[in-house]
């Protein structure tokens, strides 16, 4: 079984500048691959596989003596990086493939030829980088993906396959029903309402600031470069709050129940809501379903997402009677077959919990409303990694 750790490094000067030329020759390498690749196919009508950019790197590497500053291997990967990514794009599981910019996020992995002992890791051509090892694992080192967050700070995230099978998933137990929102983030089947903490409208002031100082600043200056850092941490500390309390929420509720069950939720099309969007993006339902659903599989639970249609609030959990119509602004309503009164969330929760069950009883993945809308397939091993929750016992500015 394939597991993730991610660990925060310090290089020193000299090894942030060289790091700095890996990140620029991968940069370079991707997005040279990705417009060769697009011309292809609009002169031809096909693609260039893996063997044919891989081919490219020595011919390259004589007309531009700069990328021999990279390690090789990491020059290698970028073609299997790329041709997974089209495989996605085909599959419909992610989006086109798209230039990478010099700004934000920047990464190179290392598929072999690393070493970790003690609190230092070897990276090839970098050397020797210490690195914050605040937990051990047990396995053999696949990868590892060395990043540069905006806010400066530097990241190993080390792919290991332990040699373990994966646990047998159990059907039987307790199980829940999940339904989430922005007033309360989630309200279980059982009655429990967690509230949403709202990370980002408790920094929002703080990040306006640093914003209007950044915009005053001018463009190519060292004080500008501040500016922009300043910036770049409150987001980093808005979405470090927001991953604190999902990994800890999502984990009570691994550990205390055995069948999970929530809605297959379209993040993507309800952020078009103008007037909801900032809200939905800040309270993160998918990287909580992602949390909850792999945590579920590393211990043998099930994890199950009903259909994003299913009327789980119209219906009645009680006599399953179904109303024409519910406005959002509409919390509890009673039903007019039964008479049973409704907490709207609770009911949701309830009837998000008995579908479930009803699936699981069928040992099928349809629904009472269509197909499932959930991702099938898979094209690397990166996606079975089980990301371990990478809580310091000691903190780190």
């Amino acid at each position: 079984m394939y597991r993730a750790y991610k660990y925060r490094i310090y290089p020193t000067s000299e090894q942030k500048v060289l790091l700095a030329k890996s990140f620029g020759c991968v940069r370079w390498f991707w997005n040279y691959s990705l417009n060769l690749c697009q011309e292809t196919y609009q002169a031809t009508g096909k693609g260039l596989s893996r063997g044919y950019i891989q081919g490219l790197l020595p011919a390259l590497k004589k007309e531009y003596e700069w990328l021999k500053d990279a390690y090789s291997q990491c020059l290698q990967i970028v073609a299997l990086n790329l041709s997974t990514a089209y495989q996605n794009f085909f599959e419909k599981r992610a989006m086109l493939p798209r230039f990478k910019s010099k700004r934000g996020r920047q990464s190179i992995s290392y598929p072999q030829n690393v070493k970790l002992e003690g609190d230092n890791i070897y990276l090839p051509k970098i050397g020797w980088v210490v690195c914050r090892r605040h937990r051990s694992f047990d396995g053999t080192i696949k990868t590892v993906t060395i990043s540069l967050n905006p806010d400066g700070k530097y990241f190993a995230s080390v792919l290991v396959d332990d040699g373990q099978p994966h646990p047998q998933v159990m059907t039987g137990g307790k199980a829940i029903g999940i339904d989430v929102g922005l007033t309360h983030f989630a309200i279980t089947s059982d009655g429990s309402k967690f509230d949403n903490p709202r990370y980002f409208a408790k920094h929002q002031r703080n990040l306006k600031r640093k914003q209007q100082n950044l915009s005053r600043k001018t463009k190519g200056s060292q004080n500008r470069k501040k500016a922009r850092l300043a910036v770049a941490q409150v987001h980093s500390k808005v979405a470090r709050c927001r991953e604190d309390f999902l990994h800890k929420l999502s984990r009570k509720i691994v550990n205390e129940n055995q069948v999970i069950v929530t809605e297959n939720l379209n993040v993507k099309g309800m952020v078009k809501n103008h007037n909801l969007a900032k809200a939905i993006s800040d309270v993160g339902w998918g990287q909580f379903c992602t949390m909850l659903k792999y945590k579920a599989e590393s211990e043998g639970k099930t994890y199950i997402e009903i259909d994003r249609w299913f009327p789980s609030s119209k219906t009645c959990h009680v006599c399953l009677n179904t109303v024409d119509n519910l406005t959002l602004d509409v919390r509890g309503w009673t039903c007019q077959h039964c008479g049973t009164r409704h907490d709207r969330d609770i009911n949701a929760a309830i009837n998000i919990r008995n579908e479930g069950l009803r699936i699981l009883s069928l040992g099928t993945s349809d629904t009472a409303c269509g197909g499932s809308v959930s991702r099938t397939g898979k094209t690397s091993v990166l996606l079975d990694a089980i990301p371990v929750e990478s809580g310091s016992p000691r903190s780190i500015a």
